[in-house]
């Protein structure tokens, strides 16, 4: 029966060599993973689909393939069956958290294997194959096992189209017996159709005439930008809006780097009481925002610290808007935004220019300790159009709000999932994504020691692909947001000392390939920054960055504070 299906076929191609063809299309140049013995076969089908093989360590494929996407626009991650999975599956959490597109393969044992429940290495031991899927269901926009011949090209096609659209994970089980068996490769001639749905033309001119009403008797309306508007590709859009009306705008945390921080229109970052004063009364004195993209998370908001009004705001979102207390399902804000950058009368729209140009200072003192009050400015001054700019969960997320970015920066944070230790294997990733579009762009990682220490192996992996990075290690003797959290003097908050940067030695560098830097103090620092080598990246650096156990960005301690008061709060 197999042999009559295939001779049915026009141009009969192996299942693996189509899934990976596929993701090829879709822009994606290099592989995420760990080998096991389910989809080693599978493997070999990635160089010969123009695909490289990035072989990470265990704990962070996940979140090496998180960070490619945010650059590249999406990733695939190839595990194995049950351990491999299961240990990518917080990392894979993360990216459905924070709306990522990663594509998950998982080689997985033969249909035959599974239909009998057979006791297998990598499984439960009670011959139920389906927990792991399961599991994977509540962290995946789609799902598709690979069982049938048949169905798998559609399947295929489906599961990546629900990946691009929602911008979320999806689940791909790929048996050892389907890798080689024959689909349909004509179809491989027409690309996946990858075009946003189209609004219903009726109810999107209707949300944007009354939009429109809105903005025409607001006299002091502005935009604010979240992470959505990145996540889900409308930023190009929002630039447009903003080209044609002059209207001021603001970024949230985790909307930071989506619009032009150097331009006049630009006011700063708007993160409720964690805000600059001046950003602050701007923002909540408004009568109108048009936020695009809200995610108003805990740590975005400063602990849910805004103080707007949403009978002054109209929310743009990826499946529906809301426009004060109206909802509009199923009216997209990619429809939206294009419709009214199209029939919006700039004549009608009252600008109120921003008092000032926001912008960081430092705060001088005599002390040569690197504080964040005067780290994150000084950051500003270091940094470059179109770098990559990749920060932790703690300190770093917190303090980079502080830095004015030069046009063009990539911002990679992870706010809302706030996994420890994600940031290293993202920058890998990220750094990846660059080289792999044969980009010069520097990718920057801010991370603290205690969360670095989680994740330190994949330093190996950065050195071994001849990455370029530059590494800053905050070296504050461990997890900082948690001491202002709870437990400033803890031991839980404590961490081993290493001596970091001899960890390039023990992975592999070389001075040829890589620099290891110790910084102490300001003078130091500021010496380093207006290095022209170091400047220029041509090698992996890995600088120790000494500052203060106590110390903190005030944006941090105050989020702390809300934490810690939610976390005490009861019913």
């Amino acid at each position: 029966m197999a042999d009559i299906r295939t001779n049915a076929l026009k141009e009969p191609v192996k299942v693996a060599e189509y899934l990976f063809r596929r993701l090829h299309q879709m822009g994606v140049r290099s592989v995420h993973g760990v080998p096991g013995d389910y989809n080693l076969v599978a493997l070999d089908y990635i160089p010969k689909n123009g695909l490289n093989w990035d072989r990470l360590l265990i704990t962070a494929p996940a979140y090496a393939a998180d960070g490619y996407a945010r650059v590249k626009g999406i990733a695939a991650l190839v595990t194995t069956f049950g351990v491999g999975e299961l240990s990518a599956i917080n990392g894979v959490a993360g990216a459905f958290s924070e709306q990522i597109p990663v594509v998950h393969i998982v080689g997985c044992p033969t249909t035959r294997s599974q239909k009998n429940g057979m006791l297998l290495h990598h499984t439960l031991g009670n011959g139920d194959f389906r927990v792991f899927t399961t599991m994977n269901k509540e962290i995946s926009c789609a799902v598709a096992q690979l069982n049938n011949p048949v169905d798998i090209a559609t399947q295929i096609d489906y599961t990546l189209r629900e990946c691009w659209i929602q911008s979320r994970p999806v689940y791909i089980t790929l048996p050892t017996d389907m890798v080689e068996e024959k689909v349909e490769g004509a179809r491989l001639k027409t690309p996946i159709d990858l075009t946003e749905p189209k609004n219903d033309p009726v109810r999107e001119s209707y949300v944007v005439d009354v939009i429109l009403r809105t903005l025409y008797n607001a006299k002091n309306p502005i935009i604010l930008v979240d992470a959505c508007s990145i996540r889900h590709r409308v930023v190009p859009l929002v630039k447009k809006l903003v080209e044609k009306t002059h209207l001021p705008y603001f970024a949230t945390p985790m909307g930071k780097g989506a619009l032009d921080e150097t331009d006049p229109l630009y006011g700063g970052i708007y993160a409720g009481s964690g805000s600059q004063e001046e950003v602050r009364q701007r923002v909540e004195s408004s009568d109108l925002i048009l936020f695009v993209g809200s995610l108003k998370s805990d740590f975005n908001t400063a602990g849910f610290s805004y103080r707007t009004s949403q009978l002054k705001t109209i929310n743009l979102h990826s499946t529906y808007c809301v426009v004060r207390y109206a909802e509009y399902p199923g009216v997209r804000m990619s429809g939206v935004l294009k419709t009214l950058i199209d029939k919006v009368d700039v004549s009608r729209v009252t600008i109120t220019p921003l008092s000032s140009r926001n912008g960081t200072i430092a705060h001088p003192k005599q002390s040569q300790a690197i504080t964040h009050d005067w780290l994150w400015p000084k950051v500003s001054e270091f940094l470059k159009e179109r770098d990559i700019v990749v920060t932790e969960t703690g300190t770093a997320n917190f303090g980079i709000l502080s830095t004015k970015f030069p046009a063009g920066v990539t911002a990679l944070n992870q706010i809302l999932w706030g996994s420890i230790g994600w940031s290293v294997g993202a920058c890998q990733g990220a750094a990846l994504a660059a080289q792999d579009a044969r980009d010069d762009r520097r990718t920057i990682l801010f991370v603290g020691d205690g969360s670095f220490q989680l994740t330190a192996q994949e330093l190996s992996t950065m050195i071994r692909h001849k990455l370029n990075p530059i590494i800053f290690v905050i070296c504050n003797e461990g997890f900082t947001i948690e001491r202002f959290i709870h437990g400033m003097d803890a031991a839980y908050n404590d961490i081993a000392g290493w001596q970091f940067k001899e960890l390039v030695t023990v992975f592999g560098g070389t001075d040829k390939t890589t620099r290891k830097i110790q910084i102490k103090t300001r003078s130091e620092l500021e010496k380093l920054f207006k290095e022209d080598e170091f400047n220029a990246a041509r090698k992996l650096q890995f600088v120790e960055l000494y500052m203060p156990k106590e110390d903190a960005p005030t944006v941090l301690v105050k989020t702390a504070e809300a934490s810690a008061k939610v976390n005490s709060e009861r019913d």
